[in-house]
């Protein structure tokens, strides 16, 4: 299987969407109204219950098209396989567990907020190789932090698994920095 990894750009915007209305939860429609807009939604939880799936995915096009929703699309034969939701930590309305800010930690940090893989193509490396090439990029536009928030829960089904499972940052250099009753926080230097 040759992957091809693209950052995403308003010019991929009907990839993406093809693939959040088509691919990503074929699986699992009770969560296809997401659109990966969710760490990027201002409001409360039960402002996020009442959201329907049209407004998060017209927000999350806006989005897109104003260059504040990053991240990268795995594709092969063409069509989009996977997608990594990363961004600047400062362009997140919320992350699952977040940090204080430290004193000691010095320079720009990037967030792993999300990855969907298409059921077929689960369980064969995409995910780590979107990690990689998101390392790869973050530490050319001069990122110094990246962090990442895998749950605890590892028994849970891979709708549950989104943010990544540990195992795969922890192969990848990071280290957990902070936890809570649902979530680690992992992290590694890009320096």
């Amino acid at each position: 299987m040759e992957l091809v990894i693209k950052a995403l750009t308003p010019d991929l915007l009907d990839d993406f969407l093809h693939f959040f209305d088509n691919i990503a939860f074929s699986d699992n429609p009770d969560w296809s109204g997401c659109y990966c807009h969710f760490y990027h939604f201002p409001g409360s939880m039960e402002q996020w219950r009442e959201t329907t799936s049209e407004q998060n995915r017209n927000a999350t096009i806006q989005l897109i098209k104003d260059k504040k929703m990053t991240g990268f699309l795995a594709f092969t034969d063409n069509e989009p396989v996977g997608w990594c939701n990363i961004n600047s930590k400062e362009h997140y309305k919320k992350t699952p567990i977040d940090s204080k800010p430290e004193t000691s930690l010095e320079g720009k940090v990037a967030s792993v907020v999300c990855f969907l893989i298409a059921p077929a193509y689960r369980k064969k490396g995409i995910a780590r190789e979107l990690l990689k090439h998101a390392m790869k990029i973050l530490k050319e536009q001069g990122f110094n932090w990246i962090e990442a928030y895998p749950r605890k829960q590892t028994e849970l089904s891979d709708a549950h698994s989104y943010h990544g499972p540990s195992s795969l940052f922890e192969s990848e250099g990071f280290v957990v920095v902070n936890e809570d009753e649902h979530f680690l926080l992992m992290r590694k230097t890009l320096k």
